[in-house]
């Protein structure tokens, strides 16, 4: 039975996080791994640390979120204006 802070966590974690399930091909995932092992990352911290270089964005942007630099910009931001490629 989970815990009040398990519980906590749980719908913290729902409300400030979106999740991303990446699909590799069979046999990859111990070399990711060790790849972001090397890197002094966590497979999940590699790759946020990419899609924030590849799409151009500061740490702020990339933490801030889509809806909420929207709101503070005061305007929509496109798809393709974050996609960037």
């Amino acid at each position: 039975m989970p815990t009040a802070r398990t519980k906590a966590n749980r719908k913290y974690n729902e409300k400030a996080y979106d999740r991303l399930a990446v699909t590799i091909p069979k046999g990859r995932k111990a070399a990711v791994e060790a790849h972001a092992q090397r890197k002094g990352e966590s497979v999940n911290g590699l790759v946020n640390a990419l899609l924030l270089a590849d799409m151009g964005l500061s740490e702020a942007e990339w933490k801030k979120g889509e809806a909420e630099a929207e709101a503070d910009a005061g305007e929509t931001v496109s798809h393709d204006a974050i996609d960037r490629n």
